[in-house]
């Protein structure tokens, strides 16, 4: 099941432990982000050792839209991720909702 900007910035308000990764490009996380780690989708593979810790917690994924962040979910969940949250709208929905802020 996915998550929605609301919740996502419900839990992060309230200091809740959530794995963010970014998978969008430097120069779009440089330009605004909710604190994920950066590993652009292209990377993802190459970067699984950095994130296998996290395969049995909740991980969010997100990009600029969802469609990204999509994509990662599925390879994630492949690749026996047992709980990947794609952010529904990512930081376009974000920014709409709350502005640029975290």
């Amino acid at each position: 099941m996915d998550i929605n900007v609301q919740e996502l910035k419900e839990r992060l308000d309230k200091g809740e432990d959530v794995v963010l990764i970014d998978v969008r490009q430097p120069n779009e996380h440089q330009e605004f982000n909710v604190g994920g780690k950066l590993i652009p989708l292209g990377t993802v593979p190459l970067r699984m050792n950095e994130i296998s810790e996290d395969k049995d917690v909740e991980v969010v994924v997100y990009c600029r839209s969802g469609g990204r962040s999509g994509q990662a979910k599925q390879f994630l969940m492949q690749n026996g991720f047992t709980n990947v949250r794609n952010l529904q709208g990512g930081m376009l929905a974000w920014v709409d909702a709350f502005g640029a802020t975290k």
